[in-house]
């Protein structure tokens, strides 16, 4: 595979950042120093879309920081700790940590990790940052390990500094539930202070088709864009299989290319593997990752079916997304919408105590299925190709897709 295409590679701190990030790293820094020392917890939220370097500016900002707890300083000595939820996107971190100075593998850790650490050994830290804030519990996780109530609230309080990255479009599971209303109602008692990334730096596509995306998962189908192919490959296929040929062909000229899919497949086991189905297109869902390396980076899983939870956070050079069964367009109001019954990871979707209002609770259940679809979507740097289960949704999109051929 092409070096430049490794997660590693993306996330270093050799990257070169834009002057708007590297004023970023240098906000954040400042606004750590004037806190770390301060009575009041103190929380720095940088909002954006996948794909607006979020990460890359927290990858920059840890390294600096661990520099300066060697020198003369308010940050010398400091006992700094960088969490992220997302085990795949942890292991980029931890292969980060190996090559850079004062950047140790320990530093690195999911959020209940910490939170127990720090609660056994009666510590606190320094500065905490939080990557895909956005995947954080907000609700008790005995699965987990985690008996408090929000992962969020506990790693504040276990920090002097908390810098998290957020994204309410990334909100996939009820466990995980946010909005910004959630987030900012628990970050009020705490100094504060926020900026917002708008600039798209994954896809080379126009900002009209992110629109066009961002709309979709909102509920909206809107024609496609004229500036859908500038400087992008954008298709929307009738058949499954034909969209696997041409992600396969693009895996062999460009590498990290892979299918991915929305739930709504049946878990049946064939062969001990779970399938995805779509007319003569056959293909197991992802493997449990025992490796060190990101699902997207193992050769062989060019013949698997990727999901949110193997390639969130992560960059390919072309997707094929299958929009499946529970996905359908209304053809009264010609509104993307989501038949709940059809929807097969039940554990994304789980009741939780506090939200009892049925109602509110089953719009936010169709919310976090198209946030799904969102992230799916953004995926791919040069190219996204796109298959629909339903009919109606499948037909509309070709209509479209010819209208700006």
């Amino acid at each position: 595979m092409n070096s430049d295409n490794s997660a590693v590679k993306k996330l270093s701190p050799s990257k070169k950042l834009t002057d708007e990030q590297q004023k970023l790293v240098n906000k954040i820094k400042a606004f750590a120093k004037k806190n770390l020392n301060s009575k009041k917890h103190a929380v720095f939220t940088i909002y954006g879309d996948a794909g607006t370097g979020k990460s890359v500016v927290l990858s920059q900002l840890f390294y600096d920081l661990q520099q300066m707890t060697k020198l003369e300083g308010v940050f010398k000595n400091t006992k700094n700790y960088f969490l992220v939820n997302h085990p795949e996107i942890l292991k980029v971190y931890k292969q980060i940590a190996g090559n850079e100075p004062n950047v140790l593998k320990k530093n690195f850790n999911r959020p209940t990790s910490f939170i127990n650490q720090m609660n056994k050994k009666r510590l606190n830290a320094d500065v905490t940052i939080v990557d895909e804030a956005h995947l954080l519990l907000s609700r008790p996780d005995h699965y987990n390990n985690f008996y408090q109530e929000n992962q969020l609230e506990e790693i504040i309080k276990k920090s002097k500094v908390t810098i998290i990255v957020f994204d309410k479009r990334q909100v996939i599971r009820t466990k995980m539930f946010w909005n910004e209303e959630r987030l900012k109602k628990l970050l009020k008692p705490y100094h504060n202070d926020e900026y917002h990334l708008t600039k798209q730096f994954r896809m080379t596509a126009s900002n009209d088709l992110v629109k066009w995306i961002n709309a979709f998962t909102d509920g909206n189908l809107t024609k496609i864009p004229d500036s859908a192919n500038a400087n992008y490959d954008f298709r929307i296929f009738d058949d499954a299989e034909k969209m696997r040929e041409a992600i396969f062909d693009k895996n062999e000229s460009m590498g990290l290319s892979r299918i991915v899919s929305t739930s709504g497949y049946p878990s049946t086991l064939d062969g001990g593997k779970h399938y995805v189905i779509e007319g003569n297109f056959k293909m197991p869902w992802d493997q449990y990752n025992f490796t060190q390396t990101p699902w997207a980076e193992i050769p062989e899983t060019i013949n698997e079916v990727g999901s949110i939870f193997t390639c969130q956070g992560f960059d390919l050079n072309y997707v094929g997304v299958i929009l499946g069964p529970p996905i359908f367009l209304d053809k009264h109001n010609h509104k993307i919408k989501v038949n709940l019954s059809k929807y097969t990871d039940v554990e994304s979707l789980k009741k939780r105590p506090d939200m009892k209002n049925d109602e509110n609770f089953e719009a936010i259940k169709k919310q976090l299925i198209l946030n799904s679809i969102n992230v799916l979507m953004k995926r791919g740097v040069h190219g996204l190709y796109i298959f629909a289960h339903d009919v109606e949704l499948r037909k509309q999109l070709l209509k479209y897709f010819k209208d700006i051929k």
